[in-house]
């Protein structure tokens, strides 16, 4: 453990979170970020009145306790917004800025948000569809321009916090009095899917915290002396999680990234030591590496290198910040560990990754689970494991379901079967969605991951197919399946269908539509006639989806899928 950190605070809820921190590291920089080309710093102090303003400012028009709304880019008033909502006894809404308007507005109807906040790339966007929202009867901007502060129905972020502020002068402590319910929802994260099929997952304080402590507890190697730069979109779980909540936790300053097409200049810029990246950022940078390696001519000398290398490691000497310092120098040159979830990572990557001096800790999480379940510890890691399940929650593979223990389920040497987890990080359930909570949770109450994998001997998890619920894309993005596939099975030359995710010629993981076409309508066609009759049906389809879920690749089969005794198809066994 570090010096600079003994050990790290363990927080009941959001609000202690918030004051614990400033309490702990006052005027030390959090947040670092660009606006209208100029860079500015948010402190910790400054993150805690920020807080105290806008809830404040909540009470006062009575927003406190309401569902709140924000959608948009990485800001440090996003996350403002989202404390000061669910530590006024509120539900926040954190919205995936790629919704089209009228996903979003069904997410506001649903949700009942009473108003949103947004980032710049939002303004006019929102109060110009005010209509298709009625529920909601204030737009809050971040970042509005004149015509957008001058709408009648907004209230600028920054008036907000003025009147908030000036209420607390006048010694107005409604909000900061209030006490809070740790058990009752304070997040409503919805999945993908449309409003027909989107859940809500509903997450209190209790499972917020209780997932930041276990991040804290889980990554002793990250402190008061960690930077990091910001990747990720904020209205992901693990982002916010692993990231805001945890990393200032720990004291450690962040900066937030301007934009995808900058990761890299910023990388370069702000020199972090740690990152909690996705595994499309990885690999991109891992291919940018051999690729730069490969231009120079230089590959047979740096695997050359790599083998001297991890041979004086053997016997105790370290010369990789030597011999690797070009390759680093592109990633600021201080970066030593990356955590990574979401997808699994080549197992050459990280061994290439751990040659050139930067250590990968692959973790596995669900947002229903706040998100964080497993990870690996530093110097504990195993290759294709996620590691072993974090403080405050328990792991065990459910082989319930499998008709018998054949090879399809020994091929490991340990049980395969469904990843499922119990602990208080685990959601209090579907928002407004009996049936499917009924669903995902076990007669004796452990919650059902969807996904499929074993357990070692040793604690350590390995997934062999995130195929039941949830397909990852390299991006990070979240698409259930069974949204797509139920489009599918309303096509009639369609009679079954799995949807999951593979990698494509780029090695980027893509929807993929796996087809067992009715043959009753092909008889005596060929493979080719039946292909494209079903790729043009599927391309009419994908023209009402967003982008992220459209169905890239096509597989035509001959034989219908393995099923269990109750006929369901055994998506573990799709590859």
């Amino acid at each position: 453990m570090s010096k600079n950190q003994k050990s790290p605070k363990l927080n009941a809820d959001l609000r202690e979170l918030v004051r614990t921190n400033a309490e702990c590291y006052g005027d030390k920089i959090l947040y670092v970020y660009k606006e209208n080309g100029e860079e500015k710093t948010v402190s910790y102090n400054e993150n805690w009145n920020r807080m105290n303003a806008l809830g404040t400012a909540f009470s006062r028009i009575g927003l406190m306790g309401e569902t709140v709304a924000v959608i948009g880019e990485a800001h440090p008033m996003y996350m403002t917004a989202y404390y000061a909502t669910t530590c006024g006894g509120g539900v926040i809404v954190p919205m995936d800025h790629d919704l089209s308007d009228d996903q979003l507005a069904s997410f506001m109807e649903l949700s009942e948000a009473k108003a949103i906040v947004y980032t710049k790339g939002f303004n006019h966007r929102l109060t110009a569809m005010a209509d298709k929202m009625p529920g909601c009867r204030l737009f809050i901007p971040i970042s509005p321009d004149e015509e957008e502060a001058a709408h009648p129905l907004t209230q600028t972020m920054d008036e907000m916090i003025a009147m908030g502020q000036a209420a607390l002068d006048a010694g107005d402590r409604t909000y900061l009095d209030l006490e809070l319910d740790r058990n009752k929802m304070c997040t409503l994260l919805f999945t993908s899917g449309t409003t027909g099929t989107a859940k809500g997952v509903m997450l209190s304080h209790h499972n917020l915290a209780s997932a930041t402590n276990a991040a804290c507890l889980s990554m002793l190697q990250f402190d008061s002396t960690s930077r990091f730069v910001d990747a990720l979109p904020m209205h992901h779980s693990y982002e916010v999680t692993c990231g805001h909540f945890a990393i200032s936790n720990l004291g450690a300053e962040m900066f937030i990234n301007d934009g995808l097409k900058n990761v890299s200049r910023n990388l370069a810029t702000y020199k972090p030591n740690s990152e909690m990246l996705v595994p499309l950022f990885v690999e991109t940078m891992y291919k940018r590496i051999w690729n730069e390696i490969d231009k120079k001519g230089m590959r047979q000398k740096v695997e050359t290198a790599i083998k001297v290398s991890n041979g004086l490691r053997k016997v105790g000497i370290d010369m990789r910040s030597k011999f690797f310092s070009q390759i680093t120098n592109a990633f600021g040159g201080n970066l030593k560990v990356i955590v990574c979830g979401g997808a699994p990572l080549s197992p050459q990557l990280i061994k290439d990754f751990d040659a050139f001096g930067i250590t990968i800790l692959e973790g596995y999480g669900i947002t229903e689970c706040a998100p964080l379940v497993a990870v690996n510890r530093m110097g504990k890691g195993r290759l294709h494991s996620v590691g072993t399940a974090v403080e405050q929650c328990q792991v065990r593979i459910d082989t319930s379901e499998n008709d018998k223990q054949d090879e399809d389920i020994t091929e490991y040497g340990y049980p395969t079967g469904e990843i499922c987890v119990q602990g208080k990080n685990v959601m209090l359930g579907y928002y407004r969605n009996e049936e499917a909570t009924r669903a995902v949770f076990t007669d004796d109450g452990w919650f059902r991951t969807g996904d499929i994998g074993y357990m070692d001997k040793d604690g350590y998890i390995y997934i062999t197919g995130r195929k039941k619920n949830l397909i990852i894309l390299s991006n990070g993005k979240n698409v259930y399946p069974e949204e797509i596939e139920e489009y599918l099975s309303r096509i009639p030359d369609i009679q079954e269908s799995v949807v999951l995710g593979r990698k494509n010629a780029q090695g980027e993981v893509v929807i993929t539509a796996l087809i067992y076409p009715d043959p009753t309508r092909f008889e005596g066609k060929e493979k080719s006639e039946i292909f494209d009759a079903v790729k043009g049906q599927i391309t009419e389809l994908n023209k009402t989806l967003p982008a992220f879920k459209q169905i890239r690749e096509i597989e035509i089969r001959d034989t219908e899928f393995e099923k269990t005794t109750s006929r369901k198809i055994k998506r573990y066994t799709v590859n």
